[in-house]
């Protein structure tokens, strides 16, 4: 593959880079001043930022198909997602943050027609939010068999009861719409056609909202992650997405892109981290000399653009075979950026943190946030143990087959 940015890509980088220099960096400070006074409201700067980028064309870029979005490919997306991630809150200004985006690529790829007129649009158009409701406390939910909720056919509705939580996004008070997985056949023999995915609007009776759950003490306000109770939730049939049976079907297809999009923002996490880490070493004096005269300070810099560079050279080569032989054709190397990127995401602003001391710590850095948002993506979209085991299955059988082949 080409690693240099084509011409539209280098236009685009350069627009998103001079807009996040232009408006969002000097209001990072005032976004989550603003945030305290509403904790999950949308602060005002929020919604000037995102008519600006919406007046630019900084809109849905994530979105491959240019009948719903930018109609990039996922090789062309990913260094703009880097240059979205260096700010935490930062792709919800383009309107491409998760959960929103997965959500918009199973709506547009599986919706009906009313589903897509009915929540798509509302979603491309910025005016609401969404959450994916699979992750459960009881089961371990890294396997989606596992997962018990039921959604069972009565007449014209479909009936939910289940207990979910850390679901991404379900805090925001502009969230109105959640796609729900659960079971509507737990007795099939294939364990891959028991589960299916259903639209469920918050207003629902029997939605029950318990807590937010926190991560490292962060409840991640605006969206947070809520423990919710479907209490025999009603909905039409006809929110049920592409059919009975296809639940895992369509996490799969979810997932591949989800997936990518939190390396490529990892990505920019890491190198904000580094160029953080490495003025920190410059400026600050410790025994007569700055910090960048140690030893063991230049090879944390070094290891770490080591690191970076290398993730970032592997999301991109992921991203060109999705885009070449599609996400199930891409998958061991989807697997691979999802082991490495948070990992090394985890590592480096670690360095960073340690290279700060105490400040480091604290709000008055991104460091702490960031970290506590790498850290939790060796969990989200599956575990790193997860990843390796399915690699490491996909490469045995394939090298023995190879093998014995020859």
């Amino acid at each position: 593959m080409n690693f240099e940015y084509s011409e539209k890509v280098q236009t685009l980088r350069a627009r998103l880079q001079e807009f996040m220099a232009a408006y969002v960096y000097p209001v990072e400070d005032l976004y989550f001043e603003q945030l305290q006074e509403d904790r999950w409201g949308e602060p005002a700067i929020m919604e000037e930022l995102k008519a600006r980028a919406r007046e630019q064309g900084l809109w849905n870029l994530f979105m491959p198909g240019s009948e719903f979005g930018a109609g990039l490919t996922n090789l062309e997306y990913a260094p703009l997602a880097e240059e979205m991630g260096r700010v935490l809150f930062a792709s919800e200004i383009f309107n491409c943050s998760a959960p929103d985006t997965g959500n918009m690529e199973v709506l547009a790829q599986y919706g009906s027609p009313a589903q897509q007129q009915r929540w798509l649009q509302p979603l491309l158009d910025g005016k609401i939010r969404s959450a994916f409701a699979m992750t459960e406390p009881k089961v371990a939910s890294s396997d989606a068999t596992n997962i018990e909720t039921s959604i069972v056919r009565d007449g014209d509705e479909y009936v939910i009861n289940g207990h979910k939580f850390y679901i991404s996004g379900a805090l925001n008070r502009r969230c109105e719409i959640l796609i729900v997985m659960g079971k509507t056949d737990p007795d099939n023999p294939n364990r891959h056609q028991q589960q299916s995915q259903i639209l469920v609007p918050m207003n629902t009776p029997g939605v029950n909202i318990i807590r937010p759950m926190t991560v490292f003490g962060y409840d991640d306000a605006p969206e947070g992650h809520a423990e919710i109770v479907f209490d025999n939730v009603r909905v039409p049939a006809e929110n049920l997405i592409l059919g009975e049976g296809r639940g895992f079907e369509i996490a799969q297809g979810r997932l591949g892109p989800g997936r990518i999009h939190h390396c490529m923002r990892l990505i920019g996490q890491a190198q904000r981290a580094l160029e953080e880490m490495a003025v920190r070493a410059e400026q600050r004096v410790v025994f007569g000399r700055p910090m960048s005269k140690q030893g063991s300070v230049r090879e944390d810099i070094a290891r770490s653009a080591c690191e970076i560079e290398q993730a970032r050279l592997l999301t991109l080569k992921a991203a060109d075979q999705m885009d070449r032989v599609g996400n199930k054709g891409a998958r061991d190397l989807i697997a691979m950026i999802k082991i490495i990127a948070p990992q090394m995401a985890c590592n480096v602003i670690d360095r960073a943190i340690q290279i700060h001391g105490a400040a480091g710590l604290s709000q008055d850095q991104v460091l702490a946030r960031g970290y506590a948002y790498a850290r939790t993506i060796r969990l989200a979209d599956g575990p790193d143990q997860v990843h390796m085991m399915q690699l490491g299955r996909n490469l045995a059988s394939d090298f023995a087959a190879a093998k014995g082949e020859a």
